[in-house]
């Protein structure tokens, strides 16, 4: 029997959010994560399964994942497939970056 202690993801986030180190590297990477945050909502809007997704597009399960793991920065092609599959229309938004105050 473990007596492993867990600590909910929330709490995790918020102590390392605290870290300026971890804070830096994050903002730095925001960008990608917002892509696969992205993919995954407009995955799980639509109901599917990551294979369903994949057959949709003419891919591979795998290459979803990657996708949506952020191991790799799609096309605005592959976007395009990804919202036609989903039954959504992309949309590239440009955003002024937060003012460091």
């Amino acid at each position: 029997m473990s007596s492993t202690k867990h600590i909910p993801i929330g709490q995790l986030l918020a102590r390392w959010r605290k870290d300026p180190a971890y804070a830096r590297e994050f903002a730095e990477l925001e960008g990608e994560y917002a892509i696969a945050a992205a993919l995954i909502s407009a995955r799980s809007h639509a109901g599917l399964t990551q294979a369903e997704l994949a057959r949709r597009m003419g891919t591979t399960q795998s290459a979803v994942a990657r996708m949506e793991g952020g191991k790799v920065k799609p096309s605005t092609a592959t976007l395009e497939k990804v919202a036609a599959a989903t039954g959504m229309r992309l949309k590239v938004v440009f955003e002024p970056k937060a003012s460091a105050a």
